[in-house]
């Protein structure tokens, strides 16, 4: 019965892959990210009509159009009728990035005018309060689950 038996090291052992599943395509591809840069996909034009006030904000705030040589794996992805022949752009909108700084102080920014907008409100509801009757605003929230 030995005999019949084949070595380990005869034995192909071919490992089960399980079958894939098909996914929808990504309608933006996920771009190579350089260290120190955030990237984003600005808008350049909806229904084929330009949208040139959008893309002149966006490059005043900083943003930078990417160009192909940069990410090489949106070569074939390019349109040749393209208002931006050496940047990357699909479907409207072209891939552009910024040193993450910028994106920090921006975040800031908006952060801080949240916070003045929500004092401002606190203090006009306050403003309403009565001795009698007073009014608080309590910006804390919890959630419990089942009975007690």
């Amino acid at each position: 019965m030995a005999e019949n038996r084949l070595s380990r090291e005869l034995e192909a052992r071919t490992q089960q892959e399980r079958p894939k599943q098909w996914a929808p395509a990504e309608l933006l591809p996920e771009p190579d990210k350089q260290p120190g840069f955030a990237y984003r996909w600005i808008r350049i034009s909806t229904l084929d009509k330009a949208d040139p006030r959008n893309l002149s904000s966006k490059l005043r705030e900083g943003w930078e159009p990417v160009k192909v040589s940069e990410q090489p794996k949106f070569q074939l992805l390019i349109d040749p009728n393209s208002r931006f022949k050496d940047n990357v752009e699909i479907g409207g909108l072209v891939l552009c990035k910024t040193p993450k700084e910028l994106v920090d102080q921006r975040n800031k920014y908006f952060e801080n005018q949240t916070q003045a907008q929500t004092t401002a409100i606190d203090n006009s509801f306050m403003r309403e309060s009565d001795s009698r009757m007073p009014l608080f605003a309590e910006r804390k929230s919890s959630t419990s689950f089942g009975k007690g």
